[in-house]
Parts: C-alpha cells; sequence; structure tokens
C-alpha cells in the first residue's frame, strides 16, 4: 500500500464473520430485552383479567358503584374522545406539515416553527391538561365535555402528526416535484396528485399512532370532559363521558372492593384498544407501502 492510499485494510474472510456474528447477537440480545418485558406485562394483564371477560364486560353498564356489571360507557367514551381529537387535529396537522414542508421554505420563522413543534411534542399530558382546562373548559366555556377533551386530546397530538406529515413528504423525492414541474403542473397540482399519494403511509402511520396514544392518556380527559361514574352512553358531544383509561384509575385507586380480576379485565380492554390501533397502522403501511410508485 503506498502512503498516499487511504483505502481500509481488507480484513480476513473469517475476522469479518466473527465480528458480524458479534453484531448480529447483539441486536438479537437488545430486541429480546425490549420485546421480553412488554410481552411479560400483556401476558400478566392478561391472565389476571382474562376470568372476568365476557360479553357482558363489553356491553352491560356498570352496577354498584362500578363493583359490577360492564364498562360499556367507558368504551363507547373513549371512541367519542378519539373521534373529536381526530376531527380537530388531523386537518389541521396535516395542512400545517404540507405547509411547512412545500411552502415554508427553510426561514428563520420557518425553522422557529419547526422548534416550537418538536418542543411542543415532548411536552407532558399534564400541562395539555392544564391548558385545555384553562382554554376549552373554562375561557370558551364549553365546560366538562367530549368537546373539551377531545380537543385537549387534539391539541396533545398535533406537534406529532404535523412531524410526521412533514417528514413522510420530505421523504418523496425532489425528482418527482420537478418532473411534474416541466410538465406544466402547479406546486399544488404536484402536491396533491403525487406528493400526497407518496407521502400517505407515512401519515396514515403517524395519525393512527396518535389515535392509540389518545385512547390511552387519562390526564388530558381527567381535568376536561371524563366523569367518574356516569352509567349512561353520551349523546353528543356536550355531555361528560366515562373513558377507559379514567375508569382502570378510579378502579385501582378510587373504587374499593372492586374484584381483582375485574381491574385487570378494563385494563386489558385498553391494551386490547392500542394494540389494534398500533397493529392496524402496522398492516395498512406495509400495504401502502407496496403500493407506492418509487
Amino acid at each position: 500500500m503506498s502512503d498516499g492510499d487511504t483505502r481500509l485494510p481488507i480484513e480476513p474472510l473469517e475476522v469479518r464473520h466473527r465480528r458480524e456474528g458479534l453484531v448480529h447477537l447483539a441486536l438479537t440480545a437488545a430486541i429480546a430485552l425490549a420485546a421480553v418485558p412488554a410481552l411479560a406485562i400483556v401476558l400478566f394483564i392478561a391472565y389476571k383479567g382474562a376470568p372476568a371477560i365476557s360479553l357482558g364486560f363489553f356491553t352491560e353498564m356498570p352496577m354498584a358503584g362500578m363493583t359490577q356489571g360492564g364498562i360499556l360507557p367507558a368504551i363507547v367514551g373513549t371512541l367519542w374522545l378519539v373521534g373529536v381529537s381526530l376531527l380537530f387535529s388531523v386537518p389541521i396537522g396535516i395542512l400545517a406539515g404540507v405547509y411547512l414542508s412545500e411552502y415554508a421554505g427553510r426561514s428563520l420563522l420557518a425553522r422557529g416553527v419547526d422548534m416550537a413543534i418538536v418542543n411542543l411534542a415532548g411536552v407532558p399530558s399534564i400541562v395539555h391538561a392544564l391548558f385545555g382546562l384553562g382554554a376549552f373548559v373554562l375561557f370558551l366555556d364549553f365546560g366538562t365535555s367530549i368537546l373539551s377533551g377531545g380537543l385537549t386530546l387534539g391539541v396533545m397530538t398535533l406537534p406529532v402528526i404535523i412531524t410526521s406529515t412533514k417528514a413522510a413528504m420530505q421523504s418523496v423525492p425532489h425528482t418527482f416535484r420537478v418532473a411534474c414541474w416541466n410538465l406544466g403542473a402547479t406546486r399544488w397540482q404536484t402536491i396533491w396528485h403525487v406528493v400526497l399519494p407518496n407521502a400517505l403511509p407515512g401519515i396514515l402511520t403517524g395519525v393512527i399512532l396518535q389515535v392509540s396514544r389518545s385512547a390511552g392518556e387519562t390526564a388530558p380527559v381527567l381535568f376536561t370532559g371524563a366523569a367518574f361514574y356516569l352509567p349512561i352512553l353520551p349523546t353528543s358531544v356536550w355531555n361528560q363521558t366515562m373513558a377507559l383509561s379514567m375508569h382502570v384509575y378510579a378502579l385501582v385507586t378510587q373504587v374499593p372492593k372492586v374484584p381483582e380480576a375485574t381491574k385487570y379485565a378494563t385494563a386489558l380492554v385498553l391494551l386490547g384498544v392500542v394494540l389494534c390501533f398500533n397493529s392496524f397502522a402496522i398492516v395498512l403501511r406495509t400495504y401502502l407501502r407496496r403500493n407506492r410508485r418509487w
């Protein structure tokens, strides 16, 4: 090798195979360390809660101070809260992500907005709960209602939806845009017909994962829309409602003489809802990526 040659020395094949084996072993161990505790938690909750799972548990109202009956109002209320949060956060989040990706450029204002969004994504949920209490319950006078709780969840998930939308759109090759512009398409036509369809897997994945987060949050709905015990189904966004996350908290900390299996069964249902959303996100992302144009 000459003095000016900067190439790395070629290692023997046996050494490379050994190193590759060590890296593979380390990565496998890391996956096991991450997966085993999560699987153990799921199995433990399923084992403790399975005796209380029945059709009536999903379809009946809670009775006897939540010590008997089912959790139907909590399930329906969770769906109401998540639905309102989606109606608020998804359109605004996607439009904001499109603007930041395609129109804002790299100006000082755009960088400042990016930094603010990243910081908001890391704000604890209890802070969002206090914001929702002050802004929606008191200032806008929506009261403690599904609307206040859903909007609070929407504000909490908005930064992540904006970030995921921007990242998904920026992952689309710039050559796609240039080709459309050369054919005479406007910027919006390029975004609508080319960029958004190819960015859709990343956008929808981010949205669905935030849905699962909204379903499992307690603090934002604790102060804004969730009721401690309300054995009726909501009929409008102005009603209060029970929620699965709040119901688990109440059964564990506030209600005496609740059968242990009921506590774990409620937690198992909440966990099942979150896992269903996450699984749907993975399946949808895989399907859309297979049909992507690049």
